[in-house]
């Protein structure tokens, strides 16, 4: 039985790929053609699964992009989860934090919808975090350093002269007993993704904030990989799924992710 952090490290190598593609589909920017159609979303989906698969590490659907739209939308999550291809990383962008009980049921529901990993928040502490650990083959990226602007609220305070996500990615490695244990930092903070990585050498890291977000590829491919340049996922959702608007959206998502794919390849193999 292959734990969560091999099947990462083995789908990273066999796709020559590090880019994770966030599924964050709004139908309010889907091309006009397929809102004509009956099930808009999920052929969206289908379209830019069927463009880029061969060029990525990992889809990440948005869950409040699916949640917003009801009951239809958990049905299209479900669909679009199961039609992702054997062997890509499939993962749940949840952020969920609640005590242990409510988190067991976070857990049961999604990795129950197909997920590999979901993503976490480590506010409430490990007890919060431990049901989406409890299976090997399944686990979580915990929330360490986030690409938003309003991150600097909280989590680069001081606790025992280093700022708090340094104590959170030393608390997740600890966490990853069953080498099913990643984090979240943002390539919107490249000098602090070194410190990151030096906490924890042997976790891998899903990186937000490349394309729309303006963040640091270069600075997040040299902080955030390992030392052989892997175990991690470099994010990008709407430089990829809305790069045209046209009948030609797929063709241009994948061109995008191919641009990206070779960038991040260009910096690793330097």
């Amino acid at each position: 039985m292959k734990s969560l952090n091999e099947r990462i490290r083995e789908t990273i190598h066999a796709q020559n790929s590090l880019v994770c593609v966030g599924l964050d589909t709004d139908p309010g920017k889907i091309p006009a053609h397929l809102t004509r159609q009956s099930d808009p979303v999920f052929t969206f989906n289908k379209r830019i699964i069927d463009a880029t698969a061969g060029l990525v590490a990992a889809y990440k659907p948005n869950l409040a992009f699916y949640e917003a739209l009801g009951a239809e939308g958990w049905d299209i999550l479900s669909r679009t989860v199961r039609y992702i291809p054997e062997g890509i990383l499939k993962i749940g962008d949840a952020k969920r934090g609640d005590i242990g009980s409510t988190a067991a049921r976070y857990a049961d529901a999604l990795f129950g919808l197909g997920f590999d990993a979901v993503t976490v928040s480590p506010y409430l502490g490990g007890d919060s975090v431990s049901p989406f650990l409890e299976d090997p083959r399944r686990g979580a990226f915990i929330l360490c350093l986030t690409s938003n602007p309003g991150s600097r609220d909280l989590q680069y305070l001081e606790s025992g002269g280093r700022p708090l996500y340094l104590h959170v990615a030393e608390k997740i490695r600890d966490w990853n007993g069953k080498d099913n244990c990643g984090l979240v930092a943002g390539a919107t903070h490249p000098e602090e993704l070194a410190g990151i990585r030096e906490a924890a050498p042997a976790i891998p890291f899903l990186i937000p904030g490349v394309g729309a977000q303006g963040g640091d590829l270069e600075g997040a491919v040299r902080s955030g990989t390992d030392a052989s340049g892997g175990m991690a996922v470099i994010n990008s959702s709407r430089g990829i799924l809305y790069a045209s608007r046209g009948e030609d959206f797929a063709d241009a998502a994948r061109e995008e992710t191919r641009k990206l794919r070779d960038a991040i390849n260009a910096i690793r193999n330097r």
